[in-house]
């Protein structure tokens, strides 16, 4: 399943990178979680921008979806190809506000 998971993050990663929607942010694919019956598949992301700018990119994502299954099809030849699901993925920003943490933190152990 990991193979799985990787090679759709992969064909997904380019695809999204050629849609034209200019709607559609800078998008990360951090992770792909594939069922074992391989009928669906969530697609976490993460977009740059603010709270508007994500909800509007996960929209867009959702609408290209036939789109992006079709590239899968043709790609990856799999015995089914997974409906897709786009959910955003807070870990790097998560990531992001811990490092700033840490460097306002840093200084003051300097002292």
């Amino acid at each position: 399943m990991r193979r799985v998971n990787e090679s759709v993050r992969q064909v997904l990663s380019e695809a999204i990178g050629q849609l034209k929607d200019p709607r559609i942010g800078f998008v990360t694919i951090t992770g792909v979680e594939t069922s074992a019956d391989l009928r669906h598949a969530r697609v976490y992301v993460s977009v740059l921008g603010a709270e508007r700018k994500r909800a509007q990119t996960i929209d867009r994502l959702q609408a290209a979806h036939s789109l992006l299954q079709a590239r899968l099809a043709r790609e990856l030849r799999m015995k089914r190809t997974p409906q897709l699901a786009f959910e955003y993925d807070p870990s790097v920003e998560r990531g992001v506000r811990m490092t700033q943490l840490i460097d306002e933190l840093a200084p003051n152990d300097s002292e």
